[in-house]
C-alpha cells in the first residue's frame, strides 16, 4: 500500500522497494517507509495507563485532603489523554526512513521537523534494541552510531524482522563503503 507524503515522495507501509543498486527510481525521490501501527498502539496504551493512574491518584489525594469538590480536578489528566491521543498519532505519522544508494534518510517531527542523513561509509555500529514493553508489542528499534556523535540516529518501533534486515543491510553496506577509505 502506497500513500502520498510531503514533498511528493512515496511512502510504502510494506517496506522499502529495492530495485537495482538502491530503492530510488529514475526521476523520483526516495521511497519512504513508515513505522508499523504497533508503535502507535504501544504509545497510546502507555499514555492511558500513566495519565489514568495520575487521574486516579490525584482524585484520591484531592478527595481525601481537600474534600470531594476538589476531586473534580482529577479530570485534568483525562483531558491530557485526549490531547495526547491526537498528538501521538501526528508524531507517529511523521516518522519515516528511506534507503538510498549511498545513505540512509530518517525524517521525523511535526512542528520541528528533522531529517538525518547517515552515509553508509560513516556508520560504525548498528544496534537492534527491544525492551520488555516493545517485545510485548512485537517491536524493536534500530540505532545507528557514527564517528560524529551529532549524527547518531534512531528508528523506533520497527517489526523485529525488519529491524534485523535493516541492521544486516546497513552493516553490509557500511563495510563495503568504508573499505575504500
Amino acid at each position: 500500500m502506497e500513500t502520498g507524503s510531503p514533498g511528493g515522495a512515496r511512502t510504502t507501509e510494506a517496506g522499502p522497494e529495492t530495485a537495482g543498486d538502491g530503492p530510488e527510481t529514475a526521476g523520483e525521490g526516495p521511497v519512504w517507509t513508515g513505522l508499523p501501527p504497533g508503535l502507535l498502539r504501544m504509545r497510546r496504551l502507555l499514555l492511558v495507563v500513566y495519565l489514568g493512574l495520575a487521574a486516579v491518584g490525584l482524585g484520591l489525594l484531592l478527595g481525601l485532603l481537600a474534600g470531594p469538590a476538589w476531586a473534580a480536578f482529577a479530570l485534568l489528566p483525562l483531558t491530557g489523554i485526549a490531547f495526547g491521543w491526537v498528538l501521538l498519532a501526528r508524531n507517529w505519522h511523521s516518522w519515516r526512513y528511506a534507503e538510498r544508494a549511498d545513505d540512509l534518510l530518517i525524517s521525523r517531527g511535526v512542528l520541528w521537523r528533522g531529517e538525518t542523513v547517515v552515509p553508509y561509509g560513516r556508520m560504525q555500529l548498528v544496534e537492534v534494541t527491544s525492551g520488555p514493553v516493545k517485545r510485548h508489542f512485537g517491536l524493536a528499534g534500530v540505532q545507528l552510531h557514527t564517528a560524529a556523535a551529532a549524527t547518531d540516529a534512531t528508528i523506533p518501533g520497527l517489526d523485529p524482522a525488519e529491524a534485523e534486515r535493516l541492521r544486516d543491510r546497513l552493516t553490509e553496506l557500511g563495510e563495503a563503503r568504508s573499505a575504500g577509505l
